[in-house]
């Protein structure tokens, strides 16, 4: 299972975007049920759509889970609201954003919104090049196509950078 983090808001209780991202995978490894396997590098990612907002820090964690996707999810959406984020409008800067990339091989699409693999993530190079880091190897289920072939499609227009942390 993969998870895709992604903060470009500092806050009180967790300071900088890159602190709240390191917080927030603290917390998914308190989850019980949840072992975290890999943690990509941290990258610095200028909003997409290209917005005024500040840029933001993204990285991805494997996990490995006994949840199911839809409660995955619930317990991600409760990391972001513990974290403050509250959901107003899309693409808006945020506290916090855990997305549910994808979930083993499934394709999901259920009446409670949930869509695996997320619908976007092969145009967004702040979800492929973490992904990158941590399984280089995998293919999209729906796509069939490696992460390597979805880099190379990207627009050249997606600015990111590598953090050194």
């Amino acid at each position: 299972m993969l998870i895709a983090l992604g903060a470009n808001l500092p806050t009180v209780r967790f300071g900088a975007p890159a602190d709240a991202v390191r917080a927030a995978i603290a917390a998914l490894a308190t989850l019980d049920g949840v072992s975290i396997e890999k943690t990509s590098a941290f990258y610095e990612t200028a909003p997409v759509p290209v917005s005024d907002q500040p840029w933001y820090v993204n990285a991805i964690v494997q996990i490995k889970t006994s949840m199911s996707p839809q409660e995955l999810l619930a317990r991600l959406h409760e990391i972001e609201a513990d974290f403050g984020r509250v959901r107003v409008a899309r693409n808006e800067a945020r506290v916090l954003d855990l997305d549910l990339i994808a979930y083993g091989r499934q394709t999901i699409r259920d009446d409670g919104g949930l869509i695996v693999p997320h619908p976007r993530l092969h145009e967004r190079a702040f979800v492929l090049l973490p992904l990158r880091d941590v399984a280089a190897r995998w293919v999209h289920p729906v796509l069939h196509q490696p992460v390597s072939d979805m880099i190379d499609a990207l627009p050249a227009d997606q600015e990111i950078r590598q953090m050194s942390v």
